[in-house]
């Protein structure tokens, strides 16, 4: 059985927001997850879908000799972990200043080979 991993760290962006596109391609083909996400007009599936083809990618690859089609390919799992904060300042009434949170998440998908 042929298992692959992809991991994006430090990715700007909110885990909630990206979790609720992950729900949409768990468990499906590596092709289906491709066309939906290609077909999804949401901004924030443009990490998502780069770190699914890097999975595909990686499990071509070790499939080395035995020549895996992606029609073979299931997404296992797809996990978004939250990551550190970009911490920026702004001013504010009464000389004060406001700290702005800009949240990253680390997203990790696993791929295995259909049917194993």
């Amino acid at each position: 059985m042929i298992e692959a991993v992809a991991v994006s760290k430090y990715v700007r962006g909110s885990p909630k927001k990206l979790r609720r596109i992950a729900q949409l391609i768990k468990g499906k083909g590596a092709e289906d997850a491709l066309t939906t996400l290609l077909l999804l007009p949401k901004p924030s599936k443009e990490p998502l879908l780069k770190t699914l083809r890097s999975a595909i990618a990686n499990a071509m690859v070790k499939g080395g000799k035995a020549k895996i089609k992606e029609e073979e390919l299931v997404v296992k799992e797809i996990r978004i972990d939250k990551g550190s904060y970009l911490k920026r300042y702004r001013a504010a009434s009464r000389g004060r200043v406001v700290m702005i949170r800009k949240p990253s998440c680390h997203i990790t998908v696993r791929i295995i080979q259909k049917g194993e």
